[in-house]
């Protein structure tokens, strides 16, 4: 059995930066233990399996340990193969996916996504967050997601999270977050318990920082940077509901897994 694979650099300009995808071009689905055999062999921080589904395609993504309910990177990633395949006629391109209906556009060549906003509620910070990025922020929200807001980008550049304590936490990860200096907002996400201790760029975060950062700045477009070690820039625009993503990708490596 030969499955297509891609290999892509999400949220980048060039290779080494923005976040690495694989993705698996498949006819029909297959066992989840078998797809997510397939991811814990890569060991990317997360493989999009892709299913031709009528007009629209079927769209899982797996992170080493689990399935994820939305990723950013790997959907962006999946739309730049299909579109590098010559499988896409007209835009935007739809996916089925466990978190509804999801769509891709492309303009010139950045692909923006359009995915659910995920607002954050105001919590009181439990004891293993402060613990686990050893400082308390200013301001602790919640969604699928812990969010933690600083005062200044250098705070979030200098954390050093303790991810065993993070990974117990009742989320998928934590956002961290703050005003950037030559951006609107500066973030990284940590998910441990997912298998991604830290994750280089991050599309699903955005789903809750662009609502937070737009309620901040009254800025309805802007620009942000995820300060992870490879990094990555993302376009941003709050859309009330909805939220819009945007960003360029390049391929890595392409083949075939052989099973």
């Amino acid at each position: 059995m030969k499955i297509p694979y891609y290999h892509i650099d999400a949220f980048a300009e060039t290779p080494f930066t923005g976040n690495p995808a694989g993705v698996c071009l498949l006819d029909s689905w297959s066992e989840s233990l078998f797809l997510q055999r397939i991811a814990a062999e890569n060991n990317l921080s997360e493989t999009a399996f892709v299913v031709p589904d009528g007009d629209a395609y079927a769209l899982r993504w797996f992170t080493p340990t689990i399935e994820v309910d939305l990723c950013g990177h790997a959907t962006l990633a999946t739309a730049f193969v299909l579109d590098l395949t010559g499988r896409i006629s007209k835009w935007p391109v739809h996916f089925s996916t466990k978190s509804g209906m999801l769509s891709v556009a492309k303009e010139n060549d950045i692909y923006f996504l359009d995915f659910p906003a995920r607002p954050a509620e105001p919590c009181s910070p439990p004891t293993d967050l402060i613990k686990g990025l050893g400082v308390m922020p200013r301001n602790t929200l919640k969604s699928r997601d812990y969010l933690a807001v600083f005062d200044d980008q250098e705070q979030v550049i200098n954390l050093e999270p303790d991810f065993a304590t993070l990974a117990s936490l009742d989320c998928l990860g934590v956002i961290v977050t703050a005003p950037g200096t030559d951006v609107d907002f500066v973030s990284r996400f940590f998910a441990p318990g997912a298998g991604v201790p830290e994750d280089p760029v991050t599309g699903s975060s955005h789903c809750t920082l662009i609502p937070y950062w737009a309620g901040q700045t009254g800025k309805q477009q802007m620009v942000a940077r995820q300060l992870s070690e490879r990094g990555g820039e993302l376009i941003c625009q709050n859309n009330d509901q909805r939220v819009r993503i945007g960003g360029r990708a390049v391929l890595y490596h392409s083949g075939s897994i052989n099973i």
